[in-house]
């Protein structure tokens, strides 16, 4: 991938240089900046305790709160001390270490159609990889023809292979292990009859139509959503020389570093615009892609669609909802359930707050508040009470004093808007009638934030 190099020459004053007006204007700028980087690496050097030494707080913990009780009260604080080690406290007590970022991404160009969707679209198969044996990144992009500069990208991690997106029969069929398809038919290997399965679920074309690129890529390229194969899989992210701990990275925070990596590529595309990159996913891929906006500040908008637990659903759960109904599960899905169902994809850490999610010191909240002063749309469906779409609401209720501290807004409403009805502040919300899925209608909401967001 070619490297681009930008040189550029300041001419300045040495502090020295300065008169002593000067000398203590600079003092006095710098000073409180200097304390509270210094205040931050303090923070982020402490040894956090173990999960069982948590103390309970039933209540949502404050987000503008650190550990050591001091409260960030300007958004240089937020920024400089709280932000760092809530970055740290999610990793280490739910998803795991993100992998380190690369010194280097590799792309290799697959394949180019620049007449794709009747002409509409520019194709490109990509093929990225950046040190990590086994694992190889198959990104497929689109690119409106008609434009007049860079185009803003929506990025998203699918299920079902890149060949599913697109009816087309050019399109590389994954090797690895696949999803088996739903209606029965085959195992766990891509073959030709899925493609153009999720053509309804990606609108790709639509998307084009209204001026953005579309960039997405399989899970499974990066780690297999199978117990087994996960776990030998995420060896592979281990830091040179690291022995496995309660906080190594787990399947959301490797899927995550796929979303970064392409985040690294995309800024040397000349048909994207890299200022304008909106990260979207759904149910799981939800959850991965609101902790990539949480951890790349390069990312300018998020939507997670159906995020649930674990992603922009409280951990906290009122006792009622927890409780077992009479088909035998709670109404909403908790942290217990949900790492007995998935237990490679959260850190092994997060499982001791199975039957203490009071203990966890942070709830999604954080998530969405580390994404400040960057937009985020919450996306739901009205019978999807497993994911607690109400619950998914009170967490930017909850990320709200963030971002006014950040950004002097953010929540627009203290009510959930209507069904169908976006709800487009910078904490934004959208719920339709229906199930569990990601739809069209969910993508024309989609597409109407974004573009109140990233083309005014």
């Amino acid at each position: 991938m070619p490297q681009r190099t930008c040189r550029s020459e300041v001419r300045t004053r040495s502090f020295f240089d300065q008169t002593g007006k000067e000398r203590s204007l600079m003092r006095k700028a710098l000073y409180p900046l200097l304390a509270m980087a210094a205040a931050a690496s303090t923070l982020l050097a402490q040894t956090l305790p173990p999960p069982a030494d948590l103390p309970s707080r039933p209540e949502l913990p404050d987000p503008l709160i650190s550990l050591d009780g001091r409260r960030a009260d300007t958004k240089q604080k937020w920024m400089a001390e709280r932000a760092p080690e809530l970055r740290r406290l999610v990793q280490h007590y739910e998803y795991g270490k993100l992998p380190v970022a690369p010194a280097k991404v590799e792309a290799k160009l697959v394949r180019e159609d620049k007449a794709a969707l009747g002409g509409k679209a520019t194709l490109k198969e990509l093929t990225l990889t950046w040190g990590i044996s086994e694992v190889e990144l198959h990104l497929l992009l689109l690119i409106p023809n008609q434009r007049t500069g860079p185009s803003p990208v929506f990025l998203g991690m699918n299920f079902a292979g890149n060949h599913a997106v697109l009816g087309d029969p050019q399109i590389r069929l994954p090797r690895g292990w696949m999803y088996a398809p739903s209606d029965g038919t085959g195992g766990n290997v891509a073959t030709d009859a899925g493609r153009g399965k999720q053509v309804q679920e990606w609108s790709i074309e639509q998307t084009i139509d209204r001026g953005y690129a579309v960039a997405t890529f399989y899970s499974g390229d990066v780690v297999p959503d199978q117990v087994e194969l996960a776990r030998e899989r995420l060896k592979r992210f281990n830091r040179e020389g690291e022995i496995a701990s309660p906080d190594s990275t787990a399947t959301i925070a490797a899927w995550a570093s796929g979303y970064l990596r392409i985040v690294d590529f995309l800024q040397t595309e000349s048909g994207i615009d890299a200022k304008r990159i909106a990260v979207v996913g759904h149910s799981r891929n939800g959850k991965t892609a609101l902790l990539a906006g949480a951890m790349d500040e390069r990312i300018a908008l998020v939507i997670p669609s159906q995020a649930g637990c674990g992603g922009t659903a409280p951990v906290r759960v009122p006792s009622d909802l927890a409780a077992p109904g009479k088909n035998g599960r709670p109404t909403v899905e908790t942290v217990a359930v949900i790492n007995k169902n998935f237990p490679h994809w959260f850190c092994e850490n997060f499982k001791a707050f199975n039957n203490a999610p009071e203990k966890l010191p942070f709830d999604q909240h954080a998530l969405i508040a580390l994404c400040a002063p960057r937009p985020v749309l919450v996306s739901n469906a009205q019978d999807d009470l497993w994911a607690n779409p109400a619950g998914q609401f009170a967490m930017l209720q909850a990320a709200d004093p963030v971002y006014q501290l950040v950004a002097g807004e953010g929540v627009g409403s203290k009510e959930m808007p209507e069904l169908g009805k976006l709800l487009p502040s910078r904490l934004g919300y959208f719920i339709r009638p229906g199930k569990h899925a990601m739809t069209g209608v969910d993508w024309a909401a989609w597409l109407d934030y974004a573009d109140l967001w990233l083309k005014k």
